[in-house]
């Protein structure tokens, strides 16, 4: 083919491989395509979309001509989107002199991009247009062949050995040029101080066939860093999460909500909610899109740490340092760090409640732990010890202190409307309790906030702004010459940019929040003493379930009462790792907030974990008043997650009590038809018979009385004055319309009449030994009622 013809299909290519942009056509669908299932459709896929393979040969091939593709801005992150519509140039150097009016007749603002950008572009974006891909079977997100590309794609441009392959050319000897500039076609006013792009600083814009190779591996390592970002987290811009975070804003919200739920629509928070979304969307994000940007984290981690040393003279950094050095230099600080916040935040607010959120935990935690991704191995040692944080990060976590302080509260937040019984959710309190918990993390977090909180008395108020703009670099830290100012001049820059200047910082080792922690370790407790009733009452009911059980009847019967628990389903060992769990994580959190015994001691007693007179069952949390037990949102909240019930019996006249699935519901009208009968005509014969005192009255005792009801335990939040309830002598034949009842006096029969035995001889016998048994437990158990069911 020509270059003129393969310039015609590239689009067309491109659309075909990744999906169209409104998701309507799915393209060779990457997220759902594993060696497992399809092998030859996948090795075709990564050979073909390999960094040196044919698809991208035609990338270079068609980037050394200059050509240009558009693509619609209408498909754009919803700030960026915003933005751009409004004529205000994005801060992110990737869309500077690339946005296009529309040719005539044409709708819409497109960016006019080079082939390498166009593809890139559709690889990034098919993560977020295509979730609702049609899916067959069950598909391992990091098995597939997208998350294998990304892999590829991060090793090959970002590399962490090495320098970046050079991309291969057409013109034997020469290189691919960088991208020209291009005059803008639409006048834009900058919003912000935006970032000074390397690509800027180390490449020459215009066409050279004899371009430096560092400059060449420093433009497409960028503009693939920063297609990925805008493309995977730039869906809240920083303006309008400040403006989320206002208590005004917050309130405007919800008055808009309830203007909706009570159909109000002329409401004026309305509008003012519309506008407050105009530079965002309703953004979801999926489990996938997560894991592929915990992948993108990890590979940036190991990417700055594989930063060469810095020589010791200056002269020399500034003579040898190349693009690439640089480049990971400043790789986190000034490309991730605000849209991954703003992304964790989104995703700590928003997520379900569910053990999903699993995929969100690990990808912060990634973040946290820069030093889990460093070149140098720990040392080996025979006991396994947890390694201790080296100082060298502690300029890292005071420049990420809000990564580590707010979203642990917020994760505090969500631990505690959890159900901590669950393993799933007991296994992510124990890992963010086990990350914090690393020798020396601790105390650096608490010195970057002593760091913040250091009162100002060199650095006036207002130069907060100016110093949060990363243009500025570390050229204004320089004139500064205490090195404590400086590092709290850092820590106050970070919070204010991210937060803005009015933030109200929460300490995370302040009294608000050791007091959730607190509430978290009661929880820990409730949910131990929780999973333990449920492992003892698994227990007892396997014991019990044996084969001739099924014929008996038990007290369960009576009064109805339900023990199980949706939880029973976990089994002894989930059980069991679960209160491994929570018994790490509540000894980490002790490790992190220094918790004496005697606290914990207090607070468990405070919120009543001791076990209560049957050594197993709890009441929910509640207080009494006149009118009985009032449930505490404690209580609310342990009935709402299944930690703890009332036992719900049923207490009134057992003949009354309602059918149940055992029974057969004509039999039981029949019957109490038939036994309400026989009392009403010798109701006076019977109590008669049971007012005499010798060995008959017993008897009759024995089959005709029902013991007074005693209440012996608070079944019910609700405690109502009852009297002594005794119906006095009757018959209750209700027993015999039990399924279990007639299916065994059917096998009794059965077996009779392989003895000859007719039904008339069967039933005397029956009645007879039914009768000495009865005359026998007369002897010793006078109120026990075996025939009531």
């Amino acid at each position: 083919f020509s270059l003129q013809e393969l310039h015609g299909i590239f689009p067309w290519l491109v659309e075909s491989i990744f999906g169209s942009l409104d998701g309507i056509i799915v393209g060779w669908n990457l997220r759902c395509l594993q060696g497992r299932t399809n092998p030859n459709e996948y090795s075709v896929a990564l050979d073909f979309l390999d960094p040196s393979g044919p698809m991208m040969k035609l990338v270079y091939k068609l980037q050394a001509e200059e050509y240009r593709y558009d693509f619609p801005v209408s498909y754009l992150p919803g700030p960026v989107k915003a933005s751009i519509q409004e004529q205000v140039l994005p801060e992110c150097s990737l869309y500077h002199n690339k946005v296009q009016f529309p040719s005539s007749g044409g709708l819409g603002l497109n960016l006019a991009l080079n082939p390498f950008e166009y593809y890139m572009f559709y690889f990034a974006i098919s993560l977020i247009t295509q979730k609702n891909s049609p899916v067959t079977h069950h598909v391992s997100p990091s098995n597939s062949a997208y998350f294998i590309l990304v892999d590829t794609y991060l090793k090959c441009f970002l590399p962490t050995e090495g320098s970046v392959l050079p991309p291969p050319s057409s013109n034997p000897g020469g290189a691919i040029p960088s991208p020209t500039p291009r005059s803008p076609a639409v006048p834009f006013s900058s919003y912000g101080m935006h970032h000074t792009s390397l690509l800027k600083r180390h490449i020459a814009h215009q066409p050279s066939v004899n371009a430096d190779p560092a400059s060449q591996e420093i433009w497409r390592s960028e503009t693939l860093l920063q297609i990925f970002v805008e493309m995977w987290l730039h869906h809240y811009s920083l303006e309008m999460y400040q403006k989320m975070q206002s208590p005004h804003v917050k309130l405007e919200v919800l008055h808009y909500r309830l203007s909706i739920s009570s159909k109000h629509h002329g409401s004026p928070a309305q509008s003012s909610y519309q506008a407050l979304h105009a530079y965002q969307e309703s953004f979801k994000p999926t489990e996938e899109h997560v894991l592929v940007v915990r992948l993108l984290v990890k590979h940036l981690h190991a990417f700055s740490n594989s930063l060469k040393p810095e020589p010791l003279s200056p002269s020399a950094h500034s003579h040898t340092a190349s693009p690439l050095e640089e480049f990971k230099r400043v790789v986190i600080p000034r490309f991730v760090q605000e849209k991954l916040y703003i992304f964790l935040q989104h995703c700590f607010g928003h997520w379900p409640l569910d053990a999903s959120f699993r995929a969100v935990l690990e990808m912060w935690l990634s973040y946290l732990q820069p030093w889990r991704y460093a070149p140098e191995k720990p040392p080996q040692s025979t006991e396994p010890l947890p390694r201790s944080v080296s100082e060298k990060w502690a300029a890292f976590i005071q420049e990420n202190l809000l990564m580590y302080t707010k979203l642990f509260v917020g994760f505090l937040n969500r631990a505690l409307r959890t159900d901590l019984v669950s393993p799933k959710n007991a296994l992510m309190v124990f890992r963010v309790a086990k990350v914090f918990a690393q020798p020396n993390l601790a105390e650096m977090i608490l010195k970057g906030e002593q760091l913040f909180l250091e009162p100002e008395l060199v650095i006036p108020h207002r130069q907060h702004r100016l110093f949060m703009s990363p243009t500025l670099g570390g050229s204004f830290l320089s004139s500064r010459s205490p090195a404590v100012t400086d590092a709290s001049f850092k820590v106050k820059s970070h919070v204010y940019s991210l937060e803005g200047q009015d933030f109200q910082y929460k300490q995370m080792f302040g009294t608000e929040v050791r007091n959730l922690v607190l509430k978290l370790a009661q929880l820990i407790c409730q949910a131990q003493q929780t999973a333990k009733s449920i492992s003892d009452h698994s227990a007892e009911t396997m014991a019990s379930q044996s084969f001739f059980s099924w014929f008996r009847f038990t007290p369960s019967e009576v009064n109805g009462s339900y023990t199980g628990n949706d939880l029973d389903e976990i089994g002894q060992d989930s059980i069991k790792k679960t209160d491994e769990y929570l018994e790490k994580a509540l000894e980490y959190l002790c490790q992190i907030f220094k918790l004496s015994e005697a606290q914990l001691t207090q607070m468990m007693m405070k919120c009543g974990t001791a076990q209560d007179e049957n050594g197993k069952k709890q009441l929910p949390d509640c207080i009494a008043s006149e009118n009985g037990l009032i449930l505490t949102p404690l209580g609310r909240y342990q009935i709402i997650n299944g930690l703890r019930r009332f036992e719900l019996q049923y207490q009134g006249d057992t003949e009354l009590q309602p059918i149940r699935s055992y029974e057969n519901a004509a039999l039981v009208r029949l019957l109490f038809r038939l036994s309400s009968a026989l009392n009403e005509r010798f109701a006076d014969q019977m109590e008669v018979l049971c007012s005499r005192d010798d060995f008959v009255g017993r008897l009759c005792r024995y089959h005709l009385t029902n013991p007074q009801l005693i209440q012996k335990i608070r079944y019910s939040p609700v405690v109502r004055d009852r009297t002594s309830q005794n119906w006095g002598p009757r018959i209750s034949l209700r027993f015999l319309a039990s399924y279990r009842t007639l299916i065994s006096l059917l096998m009794i029969y059965f077996l009779a009449s392989w003895f000859y035995v007719g039904p008339v001889g069967c039933t005397f016998i029956i009645l007879t030994g039914y009768f000495l048994y009865a005359v026998i437990m007369t002897f010793f158990f006078e109120g026990w009622k075996p025939h009531e069911h």
